[in-house]
């Protein structure tokens, strides 16, 4: 532990020029004291670091100082630092920040521009405070292998409290869900987070099951063979664009304005149905047209209301 400590330590001494002994003790959740005495550790392993007293002081490097940067080729190191800044726009993680402190300590300026080059922001519009700290927690039970328990909300509006064994975090689209194991279905489940509520993180642990993360279980659980339904629809040309972003062009027929495609019947394919409104329309399978206008019907009853 001291060992990363350390390291970690030096690295974000190269990419800063200053740090505050403070800061560092709040990083790494120790003492000034002991940072002191690491610092004291690094200057008789040949660290040149300096220790400056006073409102302005802190701790710093000597100018000039480096370390050996071929552990990862420049290439390497912009796409790690890609990745880490990615994910920490969703939730609050120490180790990745110290990693990517690493990252870029070690990177030259070429390096740090290529890295300013592309942001990926996963996190949603407007505040995220309360995401981040859902994702914070369910990440923080997976690593400890601790139960968390919560309310959820199924599109049929139908509200169950939960016991689950979280596996992985799981980013579909633009979605987040947790993946893991249903004690009340007896079952691995995959749930969409932004439906959970009061989640709490338990003090019991459960023993991690074996699972092939890599062959995407949630997928083929959504594509079993008798929730797949054969669709035949025609559109208005208007929104062409649109429908080749949200159905894959190759399924697209320009020239008769139709869509044939294979995808899972669910509540989320009949609302995905009637976000198209009046521009969209199911010709094949006659049910699904008679759920969709059914549909449509009530929300015009609803509007009729006021």
């Amino acid at each position: 532990m001291k060992l990363e400590r350390l390291l970690t330590m030096t690295m974000i001494l190269i990419n800063r020029k200053k740090v505050t002994a403070q800061e560092l003790a709040d990083l790494f959740n120790v003492s000034v004291r002991t940072i002191y005495r690491d610092i004291e550790t690094l200057s008789c392993a040949g660290v040149p670091v300096i220790s400056q007293q006073g409102v302005n002081g802190g701790i710093s490097l000597i100018d000039g100082y480096r370390v050996d940067k071929q552990v990862l080729t420049k290439e390497e190191l912009t796409s790690l630092s890609i990745a880490i800044k990615s994910a920490l726009t969703t939730y609050e993680d120490s180790h990745a920040e110290a990693v990517l402190e690493k990252l870029t300590g070690v990177a030259d300026e070429k390096v740090k521009q290529s890295i300013d080059q592309l942001f990926i922001d996963l996190s949603p519009w407007g505040p995220n405070v309360i995401f981040k700290e859902q994702i914070t927690l369910l990440k923080n039970a997976i690593e400890h292998e601790h139960h968390i328990s919560f309310t959820y909300s199924t599109t049929h509006g139908r509200i169950t409290r939960r016991l689950f064994e979280p596996h992985t975090l799981v980013q579909k689209g633009k979605v987040w869900y947790v993946y893991g194991y249903c004690t009340l279905r007896e079952d691995f489940r995959l749930f969409k987070i932004s439906r959970m509520k009061d989640i709490k993180e338990e003090k019991t642990t459960f023993q991690r099951k074996e699972v092939n993360l890599s062959e995407l279980p949630w997928d083929k659980k959504w594509h079993r063979p008798q929730n797949i339904v054969n669709l035949k629809l025609s559109f208005d040309s208007a929104i062409t664009t649109l429908v080749e972003e949200s159905f894959g062009a190759e399924h697209v027929d320009n020239e008769s304005s139709t869509i044939n495609i294979s995808m899972p019947e669910d509540e989320w394919l009949y609302g995905f149905l009637l976000s198209f409104g009046h521009r969209l329309k199911v010709l094949e399978p006659s049910h699904i047209s008679e759920i969709v206008l059914k549909r449509a019907q009530e929300i015009v009853e609803l509007y009729k209301k006021n």
